[in-house]
């Protein structure tokens, strides 16, 4: 039996060049990904560490890096309690250019069963890659409220 895992798929109004930028850079990150800091050097074997508000909440190890078509990291949270002990995970996301668009398809995957860590990605992924999607189509990240993640308002 497979294990379960989370796919995203969105066609953004950029290039691969640009969306790769956004994905790595610290600074472009925490315009959409509600204030949080990416932090690696992005080198295989390298860590990932998401961090909000001086906390860190996520860590991982850069699995591949291969600019601007595939990047892959595993992901663990370490924060809360709920989801400390889960087993890592990994995040993948692909890249193609399909005319004046580019297709995006983000996998999250090697959940160990449908647990509390895959239905908060499941609400988390999809308004973190929206904010991507309008601030590189449009200059302004979507304002999306923590309600809409079902953390309260």
């Amino acid at each position: 039996m497979s294990k379960p895992e989370f796919v995203y798929v969105t066609y953004i109004a950029t290039t691969p060049e640009k969306l790769w930028e956004a994905l790595t850079s610290n600074e472009f990150a925490k315009r959409y990904w509600f204030g949080t800091e990416l932090h690696s050097d992005w080198r295989v074997g390298s860590p990932f560490t998401l961090v909000t508000d001086g906390m860190t909440t996520d860590v991982g190890q850069i699995l591949e890096f291969d600019p601007p078509r595939r990047l892959s990291y595993t992901f663990q949270h370490v924060l809360k309690d709920e989801f400390r002990n889960e087993q890592p995970t990994k995040v993948v996301f692909a890249i193609e250019q399909h005319g004046n668009s580019v297709k995006l398809t983000l996998t999250h995957e090697g959940f160990e069963g449908a647990g509390r860590l895959l239905d908060a990605i499941s609400n988390g992924w999809p308004a973190i890659m929206s904010g991507l999607k309008s601030l590189l189509e449009t200059g302004t990240a979507l304002a999306i409220p923590m309600s809409a993640l079902g953390k309260g308002g």
